[in-house]
């Protein structure tokens, strides 16, 4: 499978400790490329590294900053294998893969195996895992480097034209952790709720 170019390739695989709590198919994976950054951001799949901690399935699953402490969909049994741009995750259960929808921390099937998975995102990566924002991003001079994520403000949960939408990026933990704070905060929330959004300062206050 040819995924295209990529802008990050993960180190020397040095977690074997994580690889028996691993699907199969994922762990094969992983022997022959230790995770990577592919469509200039658009996808990122962890590795089997202790460091850098954003690579990091192990901090993935494990710690404060596990991706089943921010996000109530998911457990602790869930292997957040990868994720696009904007921090939506992609989730291995019961050997098939789900999308979880950050902003909103839904869980949706997909109705692939991990393999078939990556072999749709080299086929079509723009529709299938929706980089239109990235795009955007990159037409007016942007780029998303390892280890960030692309924040945009207003969140697309909130209505309103994409003309007042801006994208900015952050690193990839400060992004997952606010974009699962706002799930939580917006879940039981009918349609049509005016919402006032707090912008963090740059200490995260």
């Amino acid at each position: 499978m040819d995924i295209g170019q990529l802008s990050y390739v993960g180190p020397s695989l040095d977690d074997v400790e994580i690889l028996p709590r691993l699907p199969a198919a994922y762990v094969r994976s992983l022997a022959s490329r230790n995770g990577f950054v592919a469509f200039g951001g658009g996808l990122h799949v962890r590795g089997a590294v202790l460091d850098p901690e954003w690579h990091s399935i192990r901090a993935a699953l494990e710690g404060p900053s596990a991706l089943h402490v921010l996000f109530d969909a998911l457990t602790p049994a869930d292997i957040p294998f990868a994720q696009d741009a904007l921090g939506d995750q992609f989730v291995l259960r019961d050997g098939l893969v789900y999308r979880l929808r950050a902003e909103a921390g839904n869980l949706q099937p997909l109705h692939v195996d991990f393999a078939s998975f990556l072999e749709r995102c080299a086929v079509d990566p723009v529709d299938y895992l929706g980089l239109q924002p990235l795009l955007t991003f990159q037409s007016h001079g942007g780029k998303l480097a390892p280890g960030q994520l692309l924040s945009v403000y207003p969140p697309f949960l909130v209505d309103t034209s994409e003309s007042e939408r801006s994208y900015a990026t952050v690193p990839a933990i400060q992004g997952l952790t606010s974009l699962g704070r706002f799930a939580r905060e917006v879940r039981d929330l009918p349609d049509g709720t005016k919402v006032k959004i707090r912008v963090p300062d740059k200490d995260g206050a």
